[in-house]
């Protein structure tokens, strides 16, 4: 027994010293997050309003590209939440749901990420322990709430997602009084109108608005299934089908179902998985039971601006928080609260609108050398499971990806050929805007801007 209790010891004490050696030889996964800059409080347009208890940061990486939202509150504030939609994705939103008279909410955040990025929301729990906003203690724990959107798939070439890192980060940079409307933050690659087939690009929106003493806030994250609506019942953004009459309207799409979403159409195949994700702050003083109401009056009426809104492929939730700063007004009853902050809401959702890229035209150029033409050929990897081939042949450049998916329109099985714009850009017909340029050697960026793809040449 000896003899085998000394040979198992001597096993231990080989492979405790053998792990150091294996893990600082182990190779880097090929997609590892490790190296990623967070870029803090930038993109968008900024929204500006005087309201010191609430302090809002952005963070996103710009190779995803995917952000988070952090909302920061000066002190522990009532919070409520009203979830709606076939597929939420949330952190503590069941102990919202016991109603309790306590403030207990420190910090609401809205992220990208799917699944992934709900770790972002019990990051900013341990920053604020962390930075010693709470100790710990039974009567001092950080309570963090949030959601996150599907912002994965078609729509961008790689898996990154917002971490721990990317929401801690955002949290420490969180300033009082500015948001970013657009795509920023946890909008970064939130998209619209995929039930219709528009695949436009969308973001987060906010809005504010003050009469006398009382402050109103709303804040949202527009992935949605449907398409944004203005107030006159035109459609917000939309990359219409081609055989769509001129001005057509969210009502003619409505009222053409299901006709409209089959005739001329070229949707992108698979599971579509979509949401809204919003917050509501007002600073006057609520019970429970008001500010529950308030959420639910709030989340229904934002089916004005979003149809269809809350379906089985959306994952819609909203908070509603209470900063107990002011006693309600006078002559200010719940109903007509619920009512202002949905028309605020509304311009919430319009503002998560950002401007849209063009779609390219062809244009009469130069043509380019076989030297150029050569330095443009190779194998551009973009994750793990996206690469894109591109070939000269004949004096014309082909694109062909290669791996598990697509690269949008360039598919897997044929080559696509692409059409010269100028200035080694070239882009690919079709309903949906797709450029892709060489400009920086070494490098296939896909649509260029802010939504941008970036391949390396291997």
């Amino acid at each position: 027994m000896l003899k085998v209790a000394t040979c198992l010891s001597a096993l231990l004490a080989g492979a405790m010293l053998l792990t150091p050696a294996f893990a600082a030889d182990a190779p880097v996964p090929p997609d590892s997050q490790a190296n990623l800059k967070p870029v803090l409080n930038a993109g968008g347009k900024a929204l500006t309003f005087d309201w010191p208890m609430l302090s809002i940061g952005t963070g996103e990486y710009s190779e995803g590209p995917t952000g988070v939202t952090v909302f920061r509150f000066g002190r522990k504030v009532l919070g409520a939440v009203d979830v709606r939609g076939g597929g939420p994705g949330t952190v503590n939103t069941e102990y919202l749901n016991l109603h309790y008279n306590v403030p207990e909410v420190n910090a609401v955040v809205l992220s990208g990420g799917s699944w992934y990025g709900l770790e972002t929301a019990t990051a900013v729990g341990t920053a604020l322990k962390d930075d010693g906003f709470n100790t710990g203690n039974w009567d001092s724990v950080a309570m963090s709430v949030g959601s996150i959107i599907y912002d994965y798939g078609p729509r961008r070439l790689n898996e990154i997602y917002p971490d721990k890192k990317l929401a801690q980060a955002a949290f420490r940079a969180a300033v009082p009084g500015i948001f970013r409307n657009g795509s920023a933050g946890a909008g970064r690659m939130a998209e619209t109108g995929d039930f219709f087939g528009c695949q436009a690009h969308s973001g987060q929106g906010g809005a504010f608005r003050q009469i006398g003493d009382l402050k109103i806030a709303a804040f949202t994250v527009v992935n949605a299934y449907g398409v944004v609506t203005n107030r006159d019942g035109t459609i917000a953004a939309c990359n219409n089908d081609p055989s769509w009459p001129k001005g057509v309207t969210v009502t003619d799409l409505m009222h053409n179902l299901p006709e409209s979403r089959k005739a001329g159409w070229d949707t992108i195949s698979g599971p579509k998985r979509n949401t809204t994700i919003s917050l509501i702050v007002v600073n006057q003083k609520m019970d429970p039971a008001e500010l529950q109401r308030l959420a639910v009056q709030v989340h229904t009426s934002m089916a004005r601006g979003i149809q269809p809104f809350a379906s089985m492929g959306d994952g819609d939730v909203l908070y509603a928080i209470s900063t107990g700063e002011i006693d309600a007004p006078d002559g200010l009853i719940n109903p007509e609260l619920g009512a202002l902050i949905s028309d605020v809401m509304w311009d919430a959702i319009l503002n998560s609108v950002p401007e849209q890229p063009a779609q390219p035209a062809p244009v009469a150029v130069a043509p380019v050398s076989e030297k150029t033409l050569k330095t443009y050929s190779g194998d551009y990897r973009f994750s793990s499971f996206v690469t894109v081939k591109v070939t000269n042949e004949g004096g014309k450049l082909y694109a062909q990806a290669t791996g598990q998916r697509k690269a949008f329109a360039i598919a897997t099985d044929a080559k696509t050929e692409l059409q010269p714009l100028d200035n080694g850009e070239y882009f690919v017909p079709g309903r949906y805007p797709l450029v892709l340029s060489f400009k920086t050697p070494g490098e296939l960026v896909i649509n260029p801007g802010q939504w941008r793809q970036t391949g390396k040449r291997q």
